[in-house]
């Protein structure tokens, strides 16, 4: 077995925002454990809390962490299974620093660490991740010599949790049936405690919700559109009025359609950000790069404030943070509420959803037409052996055409009255990512089409 304490392998699996690796050979109970007393020592805490997925590895791991902060003097609170969600909602609701066991979307063979401080404040690389991989990989003791050794209880805060999201979110009107594709995930543990609540005003058609870190049935990964086709199917089957989608932790919501159609998730993030303008009219609301430039159309209409920030969840948090932003939406399904201590939360986004629905008197296609203003592409990734020349060369193609300009806040964005595109460099992969929209489907496709082309020509 290779050692998971080498100092190569812990710079490896150790990304810009948690950890990640396969198990065992990268990822085990000793590298937890040095993980968890690292922890303490770089956020100070006194008490911790740490959740964990349904994958085979979690629950070990999640042990053997609370052992290493146990030994820094920490006490830990395990509250056991969990979705991310939950584990930011018990750091919010106690108020300590948490760690959730889980690999997200990522194949059966992966685990991982997603930490945070107290009230669910993200930790990343230049906010204190690096410390504790550095700590780590040198298999430091805990300074000073602590004290004491902590202790270690179990609570249980799934009831908690979906009290919570219902009374930022309350579901009223008229019945719904619902359709939830839970992939085998932590979805198949919080969607039966948050739907309970709901009683007669859902009709729940499960999907997938033995907790099953195998993924028998698909990848967890609603992202891709082939993990949804079951989903898609089973509404259209049942007649529901949506289907709901969520990723291996349950932190990202995708939805059908009752035609079966794949919703955006710039659409939703439109939606949620009406409903919560309408609750702090001229709030201030944040969106990613990738997201619709419907988004921010819709905001300023409606009086808010939209700010653009650069892909991904650090980004998000620290602006909502200094702007103090009642939501954040990201293209890739990730959407962050004020009122959830700014952290992302998928069975909210779905309740969102829900409560707009039941309170419409008009299927879900066209409650969202309003905000569903232009055709998108989706997420195209290429592989390229060098993503920088490649990058120059579409900003090359571009540079001189009128009406065109061109940013660089987050890879190369290039935008056009009628269209825009952006592309990213992958920061663990050889890859391009595009995200290309248009004014209407036909210029689109060969915005798209065109820039694809540019990416994937011969050097």
């Amino acid at each position: 077995m290779a050692d998971t304490l080498d100092p190569a392998n812990i710079a490896a699996i150790f990304k810009a925002y948690d950890v990640r690796g396969t198990v065992p050979d990268q990822l085990d109970d000793d590298l937890a454990r040095a993980t968890g007393r690292a922890y303490v020592q770089v956020v100070g805490a006194e008490t911790v809390v740490v959740g964990h997925d349904m994958r085979p590895s979690s629950p070990g791991m999640a042990q053997a962490f609370a052992e290493g902060a146990m030994a820094a003097g920490a006490d830990v609170v395990m509250i056991g299974l969990a979705s991310t969600d939950q584990l930011y909602f018990a750091s919010g609701h106690l108020g300590v620093p948490g760690a959730m066991f889980t690999a997200s979307h990522n194949p059966a063979q992966y685990n991982g660490i997603k930490m945070c401080r107290a009230f669910a404040q993200p930790i990343g690389m230049e906010t204190g991740l690096a410390e504790i991989r550095d700590l780590v990989a040198a298999g430091a003791p805990a300074e000073p010599t602590p004290t004491r050794t902590g202790t270690c209880t179990e609570q249980d805060v799934l009831a908690a949790y979906a009290d919570h999201l219902l009374s930022l979110a309350p579901v009223e009107g008229r019945r719904l049936k619902v359709v939830v594709d839970a992939g085998n995930g932590m979805a198949g543990h919080t969607a039966p405690a948050v739907f309970e609540r709901l009683g007669d005003r859902v009709e729940l058609v499960p999907m997938y919700f033995e907790l099953d870190g195998t993924f028998p049935n698909h990848e967890a990964n609603p992202i891709e559109p082939e993990n949804l086709r079951d989903l898609q199917a089973k509404v259209l089957e049942t007649g529901a009025d949506v289907g709901l989608a969520f990723d291996g932790d349950a932190d990202r919501c995708f939805l059908v359609d009752e035609t079966g159609r794949n919703v955006s998730p710039s659409t939703l993030t439109a939606l949620i950000a009406a409903r919560e303008l309408a609750k702090e009219p001229g709030a201030t609301i944040i969106h990613n790069l990738i997201t619709s430039r419907a988004v921010p159309e819709l905001v300023t209409e409606l009086g808010g404030t939209p700010v653009r920030t650069r892909v991904g969840h650090s980004y998000i948090k620290a602006t909502m943070a200094e702007t103090d932003a009642i939501f954040g939406g990201e293209h890739s399904g990730h959407f962050y509420f004020r009122d959830f201590w700014r952290a992302d939360s998928g069975m909210l986004a779905a309740l969102h959803a829900l409560a707009a629905l039941a309170g419409a008197d008009v299927p879900l296609s066209a409650l969202l037409a309003e905000y569903e203003r232009y055709p998108v592409s989706g997420e195209i990734n290429s592989t390229v052996a060098d993503q920088q020349a490649v990058v120059a060369r579409i900003e090359a193609a571009y540079a001189g055409r009128d009406g065109v300009s061109i940013d660089r806040l987050d890879g190369l964005t290039v935008s056009h009255a009628d269209w825009t595109f952006n592309v990213r460099p992958s920061n663990t992969e050889p890859l391009l990512r595009l995200n290309a929209e248009g004014r209407d489907e036909a210029t689109m496709a060969a915005i798209r089409d065109e820039v694809l082309a540019t990416i994937r020509q011969e050097s």
